[in-house]
């Protein structure tokens, strides 16, 4: 992520902790923040809903009602309005600052964004909703591109950049609400089972990825056609459910291989793979690394 090249030209370094230099559109307000030396416990809140992200050097963010974290670039944080924000900057330094970004995005633009989706393309378990809590998230190409692009518009000199703007900010809601989603759904998994069937079939999943996971199989435990149930999948995960099971398996493939006394065959057969050529190979098509390479690897830098 970058700053528009006039941006050094156009702000004023007032202050060495969060320095700050805003934009406004008709939605939205975009305010730059430039840190350039350590600081702790600076604290900052917005009346509106707020997306922060990371552009360059680190943070350590200290929210309500959750553990400390670092937050980096290629990262964002979605907070509700009036949230407090507890920030330190173990790294800034005069010639390296810190930089991030917080947009304020106004209410009435998301609320209407998710009528607008509640209208075009309804959850298969229930009614879409924005973000009422702390979701710090690692961007996807899609998100990071828009964030870039809503970045130039803000400091753009065009007529129509409120135009522009508006429809991003309308494709940048959606993505957050759809990423919140599939969150939830992969890492509360065991909470939303008894009442989500996705939630249900990713439990099943992750709990049987030694046996021959079909698409009819996972369609029939939640009573659904097979064509149904990859489209509902693939709409609610971003992902086919063969490509999740794949990915699900080389994830524990990855973890038993850092244990040390594990056989490569044995890593094979409780991730699915009944033939240890093929998991030979698909594994290196994943990650770059043949199982006993990774495995190689991990003990090298355990020592």
């Amino acid at each position: 992520m970058f700053l528009p090249k006039d941006f050094d030209k156009k702000r004023q370094l007032n202050t060495l902790v969060e320095n700050q230099t805003s934009y406004a559109l008709s939605s939205a307000e975009l305010h730059i923040f430039e840190t350039h030396k350590e600081a702790e416990q600076v604290l900052l809140k917005f009346h509106q809903p707020v997306l922060a992200s990371m552009i360059e050097g680190k943070k350590v963010m200290h929210l309500n009602n959750s553990a400390s974290f670092n937050f980096l670039p290629g990262e964002s944080l979605m907070l509700p309005s009036n949230e407090l924000m507890c920030i330190d900057f173990p790294e800034a330094k005069l010639n390296t600052p810190t930089r991030c970004f917080a947009m304020a995005i106004d209410e009435d633009k998301i609320a209407r964004t998710v009528q607008f989706l509640n209208e075009q393309q309804r959850k298969p378990d229930g009614e879409w909703s924005f973000v009422n809590t702390n979701f710090h998230f690692a961007h996807d190409e899609a998100v990071q591109q828009i964030i870039q692009r809503l970045i130039c518009l803000f400091s753009e000199n065009h007529p129509s950049k409120d135009i522009f703007a508006d429809m991003m900010l309308r494709e940048l809601v959606i993505r957050i609400m759809q990423t919140e989603n599939r969150h939830s759904l992969t890492q509360r998994t065991t909470e939303m089972s008894g009442s989500h069937r996705l939630a249900h079939v990713i439990e099943f999943i992750r709990k049987n990825l030694h046996l021959n996971l079909t698409v009819e199989l996972l369609s029939n435990r939640v009573h659904m056609s097979p064509s149904n149930f990859q489209r509902v999948f693939k709409q609610e995960l971003g992902k086919t459910p063969v490509n999740f099971i794949n990915h699900e398996r080389m994830k524990l493939a990855k973890s038993l291989l850092r244990q040390r006394d594990i056989k490569i065959k044995e890593v094979g057969y409780l991730c699915g793979f009944n033939n240890i050529s093929y998991f030979n190979r698909y594994f290196k098509r994943a990650t770059g690394l043949t199982p006993k390479a990774f495995q190689v690897q991990h003990r090298t830098m355990v020592n």
